[in-house]
This record gives structure tokens, sequence and C-alpha cells, in this order.
């Protein structure tokens, strides 16, 4: 088959959406003519690239504040080539509705969506790209949702049929888990992995660590708005040389950071997964995450642990310290392996499977 990927970022990026495309493509591209088509804001990377068997060629775009990914190249690009599938990725930028224009025997997209913007302005514009939105969801032979969560918003919020979603979750590569072993260290870890915007929640752990005993050490991964906040924050409740911030860590550190972690914390109020606590706890990591959105689905009070919004400080200092004192065996953590965790191989699989299956021409 020839395959089109269509990517709202770089396709070179880390976040969730650019390692779920660049993960299925290099998997379908042993078996496959795989292409992605991609955004290359401040074009930091080449417009043509060869990458493990896949071709990725990027256009120019419009992004403020690193949203949108308006690209006027790609759309006319777009309306002149042909796939036998295409499959769009982000329901919140335009690359993925673009996508809907190429002819194609099959279009597939995926979300990735939780249904609200991340400011008022945001949040205004979503409401306002909404037909826009049900129009791409209408010509889709096929949704992916990553969880149920997902599933049943976009059921609800654009009153499609259930069965022309199929929820197919990220995934883990387990290759790069094996040997991957906790080192021993001085002192109590809590780590924070993310892209840092206020509703992701990493300010709250910031203003816990005064609650906590002098042993415990913020790890923060990540960069973004609201770094400065927590810098000066940490500074205000003099626990500055208590966190730690870390930038542009490789694959291999950033496992040995999940690895080495005594608990794992995201307190986002909207996920539509989360890549980063299927990695925590497929390293043996337990996780507190917020009860809410598809984090929800995660929550066992075993290996991974559930606070309401909004977050009550006293509550979420008293977990960690439970957690801390009494990390639970790493065993109660990969229970998740084979359900809700599964490998990139499988996800791929599945994806193709997908692709495959019979529907009404366009």
């Amino acid at each position: 088959m020839d395959i089109l990927q269509v990517c709202q970022d770089s396709y070179g990026e880390t976040g969730g959406i650019s390692v779920h495309v660049r993960s299925i493509s290099e998997r379908l591209a042993r078996r496959h003519n795989v292409t992605v088509y991609a955004t290359n804001y401040g074009s930091r990377l080449p417009q043509f690239e060869l990458k493990n068997g896949v071709r990725v060629e990027r256009f120019k775009c419009y992004a403020p504040s690193n949203a949108y990914f308006f690209s006027l190249e790609m759309l006319l690009k777009m309306r002149k080539v042909e796939f036998d599938v295409v499959h769009g990725h982000g329901y919140h930028a335009f690359p993925m509705h673009f996508a809907s224009f190429v002819k194609c025997n099959k279009f597939i997209v995926t979300n990735h969506f939780h249904g609200v913007g991340h400011s008022t302005f945001r949040n205004c514009l979503i409401r306002m790209f909404k037909p826009i939105g049900k129009t791409t969801l209408t010509k889709a032979d096929k949704i992916i949702a990553v969880s149920e969560y997902e599933k049943e918003l976009m059921c609800k919020q654009f009153k499609l049929a259930e069965d022309k979603i199929v929820v197919i979750p990220n995934g883990v590569d387990f290759s790069e888990f094996s040997g991957l072993r906790k080192k021993p260290h001085n002192f109590k870890s809590i780590l924070y992995v993310g892209y840092l915007l206020d509703y992701k929640g990493a300010h709250y752990l910031v203003e816990i660590l005064p609650k906590l005993r002098d042993d415990v050490v913020l790890e923060i991964v990540g960069t973004g708005p609201l770094k400065p906040f927590l810098e000066r924050r940490a500074r205000e409740l003099r626990v500055y040389d208590r966190v730690r911030f870390y930038e542009d860590l490789s694959r291999r550190d950033l496992l040995q950071k999940f690895a080495d972690s005594d608990v794992f914390v995201l307190l986002s109020k909207y996920e539509a997964y989360s890549l980063v606590v299927a990695e925590a706890l497929t390293a043996g990591t337990p996780c507190i995450v917020a009860n809410s959105s598809a984090l929800s689905e995660w929550i066992d009070n075993r290996s991974c642990y559930g606070i309401d919004i909004p977050i009550n400080l006293n509550r979420l200092a008293k977990l960690v310290s439970s957690i801390l004192d009494n990390r639970p065996d790493e065993g109660v953590m990969r229970k998740w392996i084979g359900t809700k965790i599964l490998d990139w191989n499988d996800i791929a699989t599945r994806v193709e499977s997908v692709y495959r299956q019979r529907t009404d021409a366009h």
C-alpha cells in the first residue's frame, strides 16, 4: 500500500503525536510505502528526509504559540497527490483536516482529542472550528481513539456512531526497557516529564516540596512557558536546591530517569491517553495522576494512584509521602503490559488492520 501519514508537527519532536506517528510509520514502512507530510515551523529541519524507510516532506507553516500549524504549502500539495491510505493525526491543528482533501481509497484519522483548548482564546477557536472538525470526522472511513475516554468524548461532542471509532492505544517500545534497572541514590525522587504548561500541573509539585522531608527531590524533564514561574516559585519557597530541571535528554537517559524515580506524577486536567504514564509504569515506577480525562483509566490505587481536581496540596503531599515510604512492588506496575500498555509493533499491526478493512467507497 502507498500510505500517507499527516503530522501536525515536524516529525522530529518528542511530543506525544510526533512519537505516535513516527512509531507506527517506521513499522509500517517495513511492509508498505510510507510518506509523512509534516510541518516545519521555523524551517529548523530538512524539507526532504528519509528516516528509517519513511519518506518525510516538511512544509513551512504559521504556528503562533506552537499551535494550529497552518500551512498553505501543505494544503496545495495535498490537492495534487493520491495515496491508497491517508491517515491524519491531531484534531487541534489544521494538517489533519487538510488531509481530507487528498485523493485516496481510505481516509483514517487519529484525533488525540481532549475537547478543550488551553486558554480562553483557544477554547473560542475550538468552538468556532467545530463545524470544520465535524466535516473531517464525517469524511473519515474510520476514527482511531487512543482511549475509551477519547472515544466517549468524540461520540458525545460530534454525535458519532460508536462503531465508527476503534480504540487503539499509544504504544511502548518494550525493547528500550530491556536491561533497565533502578540505580541507587541517597535521596527520594519525584519525577515530572512533559511540556510545562499550567494545565499539566507541575506547579503543584513545587508547592508541596516544603511539606515533604528534606531528602525529597523534584526532577522536572521538559521545557515550556511555565518554567520561569516554577523557578521563581521554588526560590520563594526556599526549595530551589531541591528542584532539578532537565532538557534535551537522550532517549536512554530519559528512560533511566523513569526507572530511577521513586514516584512519577502527572496532574494534568486534559489527556487523551498519556504515554509518559505508560512508560513510567513499564519502567516499574508507581504513578500519581489527576482523576480526570483519560488519566482516570490508569487509576487502580495499587500501581497508579488518583487525586481529585481541584488539587488539595495537603492530600497530595500525604499521598506522595506514603508512596515514597512504602513503594509498591515493581511487578504490580507491570500488570498493565499486554492490556493497556502494548508494544508499538502490536499497535502498528492493529492500525494496518484498520487500513485493510473494507468500507463503502468515497
